[in-house]
Order: structure tokens, then sequence, then C-alpha cells
């Protein structure tokens, strides 16, 4: 006999990376909220690498901090080494990425959950979901129930999770805690259109089994940088990766055995992720490589395990051992938890708005590995604006919807809810058309005063963010008036940056957009120049030397927001339209643009369609 456990505005089912952002924003935007996890020792786990970030991962974490999220915070509590990415290329591509202590990460997320005002953090299993007049009843498999308004679901890869290591297959969770066994079939009796997805995960390895004598060395830069802008001081980095490589040997054992894997033997129906693939995959993929570059990442201070990154396997244990073995530094490694593959139900993206709202089912929200994506950055963001716009309908506003010119988040979710996830979707830079105004220096600006109009920015931050704002015009001001006239001095300096010495005086600004010049190569000559933070010269040199780039961008996204402000109705029927063609009509039905900018982002939807469209919406008026 089922028993009534309880009432509350949201509900989030799953507290790993989604679900943490979903409960934390609808909490502090004062929705009384429960999180349901299956293991209460899983909460915040980070099952695959011990690292938060990456490339445009990295923005994602900025922009999620950005707007008052969680993940930066916790990253830099729990840091061990910091390094940004892609520092050899332009500054739209940079990212940081910090390798954390996975337990302390999962400690301090779990705590935030437990001492958060308004937020209830359950152990249980949610087994039904049913669809009531003013919400939603979830019930346990300890058979409680819970009435809610609104409902976030975020099953990570629990949903239906089954593990596979060569031969040996069973249901379970990451890093084997139980799966997700019944609510599965809840979602598809409520009509939510399911599907397989896979990922895997390397083994972990004991430290004093590896031989770091002959391996590279990767150190961390210093100073490291901080995620959030709430952070001053991250201290010291802590510790040092390596780096190795696969071989000829390698390659040999894993053919030989290839039949053996699951992915191979047709036992894995799942769609796997394309951008990070089982090392098998690799070598079957890219034959002709005689090697594949692999990290060793520690896992946390107070663990010996050691992480592999580039080596995630489904094939059997004891492969698994000779192939590893074959590896230089890995030549005597102990394996202390097998690689492994795992497949889990998610969901169809195209069936939820830019809200992560589903079409069909008013206050069911979806998030993260869920909607078809991978990594914990993507799920995080995704989770964060599930969560807002939860509590936002409850409270009666407006939702929030970010644009592909205002975010990496906006461009995740526009591509997952437009375009749809045929396999895990991973973010990349290149995802982006407007990648050189969302750049991860400038989260801060594109996105805090969106986070303080929602609620979840303090005025405490918000006053320090406006001042930073200033100090950033004033530092621009000043570098426009300032005129460095003909010296020795300059001459010695611009001479070795191999650049024309000058003739006359020139502005500060102009020797700052000479692009073998920056603030630290003029730093000698700059004698009026305040003592700001790096991420204010940072900007400021950014803008000043890509400004002919980012004029242009800018004009772009003002023709995007044309389109985006070109509205679409909610309930019409495409087939009516003439000079559509039958595939625009099916995925316009389908899909429900709310834009004719959204509409142009549909596969199948073409321009002659766009233009059919925006003649038809002319004659409407």
């Amino acid at each position: 006999m089922n028993y009534k456990a309880g009432k509350f505005d949201v509900a989030v089912i799953g507290a790993g990376h989604a679900g943490i952002e979903a409960a934390l924003a609808s909490a502090r935007l004062g929705c009384s909220t429960v999180v349901f996890t299956i293991n209460m020792d899983a909460v915040g786990n980070c099952p695959c690498n011990p690292s938060i970030g990456g490339t445009a991962k990295g923005h994602l974490v900025r922009e999620i901090d950005a707007l008052g999220g969680e993940m930066g915070k916790t990253a830099d509590e729990c840091f061990l080494q910091s390094r940004m990415l892609n520092r050899g290329k332009g500054p739209a591509v940079h990212s940081l990425r910090a390798q954390i202590d996975r337990r302390k990460y999962s400690d301090v997320m779990k705590h935030k959950l437990e001492t958060q005002e308004n937020l209830e953090l359950h152990q249980a299993e949610i087994t039904d979901i049913k669809k009531t007049d003013d919400g939603y009843t979830l019930t346990t498999r300890m058979m409680a129930e819970y009435d809610v308004k609104a409902v976030i679901i975020a099953t990570g890869t629990y949903l239906g999770g089954r593990i596979f290591v060569g031969e040996v297959s069973f249901e379970s969770g990451p890093d084997g805690i139980f799966a997700a066994s019944f609510l599965g079939q809840s979602l598809k009796d409520l009509g939510l259109p399911l599907r397989r997805f896979k990922t895997g995960t390397p083994a972990r390895v004991l430290k004093s089994s590896i031989d770091f004598s002959e391996l590279e060395e990767q150190h961390g830069d210093e100073p490291p940088i901080p995620f959030s802008y709430d952070t001053d001081d991250l201290g010291d980095n802590k510790v040092i990766c390596h780096i190795s490589w696969t071989n000829e040997k390698t390659k040999e054992i894993i053919l030989e055995n290839i039949h053996r894997s699951p992915l191979y033997s047709g036992q894995i129906e799942g769609v796997g992720p394309r951008y990070c693939p089982s090392l098998e995959d690799k070598i079957v993929r890219f034959s002709e490589k005689k090697r594949h570059q692999l990290f060793i990442e520690p896992c946390g201070e107070n663990t010996e395990e050691m992480y592999l990154q580039g080596m995630s396997s489904s094939l059997p244990e004891e492969v698994q051992v000779k192939f590893y073995h074959t590896i230089k530094g890995l030549e005597n490694c102990v394996i202390m938890r097998p690689a492994y593959a795992i497949e889990y139900d998610c969901v169809d993206p195209t069936e939820m708005n830019a809200t992560l709202e589903f079409k069909k089912f008013s206050g069911l929200y979806g998030a993260g590995q869920f909607n078809g994506s991978s990594g914990y950055e993507e799920a995080a963001a995704q989770g964060l604006i599930a969560g807002i716009n939860a509590a936002l309908k409850i409270k009666g506003r407006d939702p929030l919807v970010l644009d592909r010119s205002t975010s990496y988040i906006g461009t995740l979710i526009d591509d997952l809810v437009t375009k749809g996830a045929n396999e895990p979707y991973r973010m990349m830079t290149s995802r982006s058309e407007y990648r050189l105004i969302l750049r991860q220096d400038n989260a801060d600006v594109r996105l805090t005063p969106i986070g303080k109009e929602i609620g979840l920015i303090s005025d405490d931050r918000f006053e320090r963010f406006n001042r930073k704002q200033e100090l950033k015009a004033q530092e621009m001001k000043r570098i426009s008036k300032v005129v460095i006239p003909p010296s020795e001095k300059i001459k010695e300096i611009l001479v070795s940056h191999e650049t024309s010495p000058l003739t006359t005086g020139a502005k500060l600004i102009d020797l700052l957009r000479r692009p073998q010049l920056d603030y630290s190569a003029l730093a000698p000559i700059d004698e009026t120049r305040p003592d700001l933070d790096s991420n204010i010269f940072e900007q400021v040199e950014i803008e000043v030397k890509y400004a002919g780039y980012i004029e242009k961008q800018l004009k772009q996204v003002e023709q995007m927001q044309k389109l985006e402000k070109k509205q679409l109705p909610e309930n019409f029927d495409y087939k009516e339209i003439k000079g559509l063609r039958l595939e625009a009509q099916e995925k316009l039905n389908k899909i429900r643009p709310l834009n004719i900018g959204q509409a142009s982002r549909i596969s199948g939807v073409s321009p002659a369609d766009i233009n059919v469209l925006l003649i038809w919406l002319s004659q409407r008026r």
C-alpha cells in the first residue's frame, strides 16, 4: 500500500551534475525542492575522468558560474591542478581544465545540497511518474508517494543502465551502483520516446605500480586560474600529470581480441560517443595511426587510484591487463577497477522546448545525459537551465531561453532541441558560429546580468561585477590616451619582439594592436598602468586586438536576431503551407520551432523552405 510522503514544488530525479544544479537553482529561487538519488554516496560523483572543464567544456563551467550555478565554485574548492588549454591558438578556443579530487568534489556538493534552504535530499529510487491535474505523483521503490508541481529528470547513465566487460554484462549504474530499473518503463508508458546510448570509462590503476621515471610530465599553469569569478586565489598546483603512448604491441593485442569486444560482437545496441571513442574503436577507425596518446591523472589527494585518460575499453579484463602492460610506464601496473562500457536509456531531445520542458507534458523537464548529451559540464549546464525554468514557471514568471549568440549553453540546448542527438552530444567550440564573442574570459559580461535578474546572483557579487566593468572601461580609456614617445628603451622592446620601432609617438592602444605585443611585453614602458585583476587586462587586450573580427561577428548576431524575432505560431499544421517540401513540413510539425531562426537550424529544413516561411509570415501579417 503506497503512503503519502510529502508535497513539493519541484522534484529532481538524480543527484549527478545535472540534478545538483537543477535542485540548487530551484531551491534558491524559492521553490520547495526534493532531490532523489539511488545512492546518497553517489551525489556529485565523477564516474569517468577526475576533472572539470576542457575544450569548450571550460566555457560551459564559466557560464554556469556567471549565471549563479555551483560547478565552478566546487571545482575550485577541490582543484588539484589547473591548465588553460589551447594557449597556442586564438582566445576564442582558450578553455580551462582542472584536475579535481573526485571524492572531495562529491562530498562538497552533497553538503551543499544538505545545507541548502528549501531543499531535501532523499535516497530513494523513483519507479513511477504519473500525471495529475496539478502536476505529477512520483512513487518510490519503498512505495512512498510524492506530489509535485514540476519534475526534472536527470538520471544520467543510471536509467536502464547495463555494464559490459567483454562477454560479461549485467544491470548496473556507474561504479557498481544499482541501476534505475523500473523508471524507464514508466516514462515509456507516459509517452516519452526513449532510446539507448552508450559510453565508457578507462581502468583505474594503482599508483605505486606505475613506473613514472620515463614518462613525460605535465605540469599545471602558474599561477593556476580559477573557474569561478568568486574565487580569489586557488593556491598552488598540488599534483603532476603524466603522458604515455600506446604502441604496435598494444594494437596487436586489441585486434587479436576485437571479436570479444561487445561493441563489435553485437551485444551493445546503444550508440556511443563519436568524440570520445574507446581505445579499440580508435584502433579500428584510425588503423593508419601507430600510437595513441594517454594521460595518467590522479583521482585525488587521499587515494592511490590513477585514471588513464584516453583508454576507455569494454574488452575482457584479462585482455585489458595484457594491453595495458604493453604501454611505457604501465608494464607492471595493477588494475584496481577495470574499464567498462555502460549502456543506458535517454530521450529524444527534440521533444522539448528550449526551456527543456517537454512540449507535450507541462511541468516535466529533462537535463543532462537523459537528454542525449555527454559530459559533466553539458549536464550541469542543462540542469541549471531546467531548474531555473521549473522555478520560474511555478512562480508565474517568464521563462529563460538563452539564444546561440549569448552563450555556449544556448548553443548546446538549441542544438539538442532543434537538431536532436543521434549519438551522445559533446560541446565543442566549433559548434558555435559566434565563438569569438563567446569566450571563456567574458562569460560574466554576457551572463551575470541575466543571473542577477533571475535571482541567482547576490547584490554583493553584482556590485563587484559592476566595479570590474567600470575598471575595464577606465583602462580602455587610459590606453587610448597614453602616448609612448620614441626612445632606446621602447626601440629595444619592439625590435626584440620582431616589430618595427617607432619614428613618432604612438598610443598605447595602437602598440597593443600589434600581434607581436601584449600587456606583458609593454610593462617596462607602461608607467601609468593601474594594479588591476589579470582578467581585466585579458579582456581589454582581446577586445583591442580582435576589434574588427568582433564587430563583424556582432553584425552576424544582429542578422540572426532579426530571424529570432520572427515568431512562428505554436499550434499550426505546416502541411497547410504551400511550397514547403514534405520533409520540412514533417520536421516543423515535430519540432515546433519558436521562430524563423530556430527553424533554419533544423536538419531537413532548407534555405528555400525558410524563404517560403518568410513569405507566408509576411502574407499572414
